[in-house]
C-alpha cells in the first residue's frame, strides 16, 4: 500500500500546498489588507474634494448672480441652463441669518442630507464617504460652505447624490484593480525571490539528507556546503558537519565491530595456546631452580589474567564488564607487579618510581585495578620510548595518598606530554590514541573500569611530561550491616 507513503526529503506532498503557494497567497492578502487600510481614508478624501470642487463652482456662480438686483429674477431658461452646468437644483446665499435664492427648478426636491464642508472632520469624512457608497444613489443632499474672503456670507447647492455616488464607485474600482495588479506583481517578485532564496536551498537540502540516509557511508553524498553567509548557508554548513561526524562515527562503529569478529575468531585458539603454556609454567613451578621459584608464581599469574582477559575481551563495547568485585589491596604490591609486568623495572634507560606508601590500602577490584594501572604504565613507557640519550631524563612515578574516603592515584611520566589532537579526544576507543598505530583502547578501558568503581581518571595539567589522576572512593557502609555485625 502507498497511500500512507511519506513524500521524500525536500518535496511537497500531492493534494497539499506547498510553502511558496501559501507564501504567494499571503503575500496577497497582506498588500490587499494594506490596500484596505489606505482606501479607507483615500475614498473619504474624494468624496470631500469632489464636494470642495462643486462648491467652488458654486461659488462662481453665485458672485455672478448676485450682481443682479434683488428686485430682478433671471428668466427660468438661463436659471436651468446654470443649473444644468451646476449639476444642482437650486442654488442660495445665507446672509445674516437673510437666505436669497439664486436659481432654483420648478419643482425642487425634498432635502434628504445636510452636508456642512466645514463641519467634515476626518472621521466624519469616512462616516458620510461609506454612507454615500453604501446607502446613497436615490437621496438630495445640501451642501453648506462659507465664502473663502466672506465668512458670514454662505453658499447653499442642492443636488442629487447619485452622480457623486457614481464618482465614488468609478474611484472605489479603480483602487481595487490597481490593488490586484500591486498585490500580483508584489506577490511574484515575493515569490520568485523565495523560490530562489529559500524554496530551492531547502529542496537541495532535503535531496541531500535523503542522499545521505540512503547511504550515509559515501563520501559523495555529504552536501557541499554554499558561499552563503545567511542562515540557509549556516545550516548547509552544520548539515555538512553533522554528517562527517556520522560518517566518522559510522566508520568508528564499523572498525569496532571488525575488531570484535577478529577477536571472536581467534579467541577460541588464543585460549587453548594460553592453557598450553599454563600448563607447562605449572610444570616450572615443580623444578627446585632457585630463580625458576621466583619467576615461576609471576609466570602462573601472568598467564591467569591472559585467559581471563581472553575470555571476556569481547565484553568492551557490549556494556558486559563485569562489576568490581572489590577488597582491600595493598596499592604497593600491585604496584610493583604492574611495573614488572609492563617491563618498566629494569628497564635499560627508564626509571621506575614507586611511591606508593606500604601501609596504604584501596578498597577496589585486583584485577581490574591492575589493568587501569598497567594500561597508564604502559601508555608512559611508550612515550618514553626511542634512541636511548643520556642527557633525557626517562622516568615514570606511580604516586598515590588517601584523602578521607578517595584514594588518588597518580601516574606521571617525564615524555614529551599529549598532543592537543589526542587531548580532545581522550579516553574515546580508536581516538585517543597517543602513537601511530595505536588503538586508544588503552585508556577507553581505564576509565571504563574506573568508573564502575565510582571513581574518575582526569589529564592533570602538569608539566612537563604526562599526568593522570586517578580518584577511587571506598564503598558506602550500610548502617543495617553495621548494626548487624555489632550484634553479632
Amino acid at each position: 500500500m502507498t497511500e500512507g507513503k511519506e513524500p521524500p526529503a525536500g518535496e511537497t506532498p500531492r493534494g497539499r500546498i506547498g510553502l511558496s503557494a501559501r507564501l504567494l497567497m499571503l503575500t496577497i492578502l497582506f498588500v490587499m489588507l494594506s490596500e484596505v487600510l489606505i482606501y479607507v481614508p483615500s475614498i473619504a478624501n474624494f468624496e470631500r474634494t469632489v464636494l470642495e470642487a462643486r462648491l467652488r463652482n458654486g461659488l462662481i456662480a453665485a458672485r455672478s448672480l448676485m450682481l443682479v438686483p434683488n428686485d430682478e429674477e433671471l428668466p427660468e431658461a438661463m436659471q436651468a441652463t446654470l443649473l444644468k452646468e451646476l449639476d444642482a437644483s437650486a442654488l442660495a446665499v445665507r446672509d445674516d441669518g437673510m437666505k436669497r435664492l439664486l436659481a432654483s427648478t420648478a419643482h425642487p426636491p425634498t432635502v434628504d442630507r445636510d452636508i456642512r464642508i466645514d463641519m467634515l472632520g476626518p472621521l466624519a469624512s469616512i462616516h458620510d464617504a461609506f454612507d454615500t457608497l453604501v446607502f446613497g444613489g436615490d437621496r438630495t443632499i445640501r451642501l453648506t460652505g462659507a465664502f473663502p474672503e466672506e465668512p458670514d456670507h454662505e453658499l447653499e447647492m442642492v443636488f442629487s447624490e447619485a452622480p457623486l455616488r457614481e464618482q465614488m464607485l468609478t474611484f472605489s474600482r479603480n483602487i481595487l484593480l490597481l490593488s490586484l495588479m500591486i498585490s500580483v506583481v508584489t506577490a511574484s517578485l515575493v515569490y520568485i525571490s523565495l523560490q530562489r532564496m529559500l524554496i530551492a536551498p531547502m529542496k537541495r537540502i532535503g535531496k541531500a539528507v535523503r542522499r545521505f540516509a540512503e547511504d550515509p557511508e559515501n563520501p559523495a553524498n555529504i552536501i557541499e556546503p554554499s558561499n552563503r553567509t545567511d542562515e540557509i548557508g549556516g545550516a548547509e554548513r552544520g548539515l555538512a558537519e553533522m554528517q562527517q561526524r556520522l560518517q566518522d562515527m559510522l566508520k568508528q562503529q564499523k572498525h569496532l565491530a571488525d575488531l570484535g569478529l577478529a577477536v571472536s575468531k581467534i579467541n577460541h585458539d588464543l585460549r587453548n595456546m594460553l592453557a598450553s603454556a599454563q600448563l607447562v609454567s605449572d610444570r616450572l613451578a615443580s623444578v627446585a631452580d632457585p630463580t625458576v621459584q621466583r619467576v615461576a608464581p609471576k609466570l602462573i599469574a601472568a598467564l591467569d589474567r591472559a585467559i581471563t582477559y581472553c575470555q571476556s575481551v569481547l565484553a568492551y563495547g557490549k556494556a558486559q564488564e563485569q562489576a568490581p568485585n572489590r577488597r582491600l589491596l595493598a596499592l604497593n604490591r600491585l604496584a610493583g607487579d604492574v611495573g614488572e609486568t609492563a617491563g618498566v623495572i629494569g628497564h635499560g634507560y627508564i626509571e621506575w618510581i614507586n611511591a606508593v606508601d606500604e601501609a596504604l590500602e584501596i578498597d577496589a577490584d585486583p584485577d581490574q585495578m591492575f589493568r587501569v594501572l598497567v594500561n597508564l604504565v604502559r601508555n608512559a613507557a611508550q612515550a618514553l620510548e626511542g634512541p636511548a640519550d643520556a642527557s633525557l631524563v626517562s622516568r615514570i612515578t606511580l604516586s598515590a595518598e588517601r584523602v578521607g574516603s578517595v584514594v588518588r592515584i597518580r601516574v606521571a611520566d617525564t615524555g614529551p606530554g599529549l598532543p592537543e589532537k589526542a587531548r580532545e579526544s581522550l579516553f574515546k576507543a580508536f581516538q585517543g590514541s597517543m602513537r601511530r598505530g595505536g588503538t586508544g583502547l588503552g585508556l577507553a578501558i581505564a576509565a571504563e573500569l574506573v568508573r564502575a568503581h565510582g571513581g574518575t581518571i582526569t589529564l592533570l595539567d602538569i608539566t612537563p611530561g604526562t599526568t593522570f589522576e586517578i580518584e577511587i572512593p571506598d564503598r558506602p557502609v550500610q548502617l543495617k550491616d553495621v548494626r548487624r555485625s555489632r550484634a553479632s
